[in-house]
């Protein structure tokens, strides 16, 4: 197949399917840049194929690299809210020539490999000490009348 430009590729997508926006597609080519710079630097050799599990770290990766604390937000306003969703971006960009495959890629390579809203948002959780608020004690203000402010 033809490759064509990646612009043309999302075009032609989302006049059939707009479940994802055209942003998820262009962050998508960016995470597989990403992926692929990261893959070549760790194995100093010239890299022939990404994986879907490699892809959906590097997913991960540039996105809380981008966008920080809101990641995962920012991904699921653009419709994407787990692996399988990369996955089927993926596929569509390889059946309309955009993408490349290798005979053993299959759109399941995407699912369960990661729980995309917990790794986009564990990073940024406030992490709690052992022990941390044990000994707080909250009185009973069941029946209590209510304080008026002072004016």
């Amino acid at each position: 197949m033809q490759k064509i430009r990646f612009e043309e590729a999302v075009k032609l997508i989302r006049a059939r399917d707009q479940r994802f926006d055209q942003d998820a597609y262009l962050f998508l080519r960016d995470a597989l840049d990403f992926t692929v710079q990261r893959i070549k630097s760790d194995e100093a050799e010239e890299l022939r194929h990404v994986t879907g599990p490699q892809l959906l770290e590097g997913v991960r990766d540039h996105a809380t690299k981008e966008f920080g604390p809101m990641a995962f937000t920012v991904l699921e306003s653009w419709g994407v809210s787990c692996g399988e969703d990369i996955g089927s971006m993926v596929f569509q960009l390889i059946e309309v020539g955009a993408f490349g495959k290798s005979a053993e890629d299959s759109p399941e390579d995407f699912a369960g490999v990661l729980d995309l809203e917990e790794e986009l948002t564990a990073p940024f959780r406030p992490k709690a000490t052992a022990g941390e608020g044990d000994d707080l004690e909250f009185p009973d203000r069941q029946n209590q009348p209510a304080t008026k402010p002072k004016a």
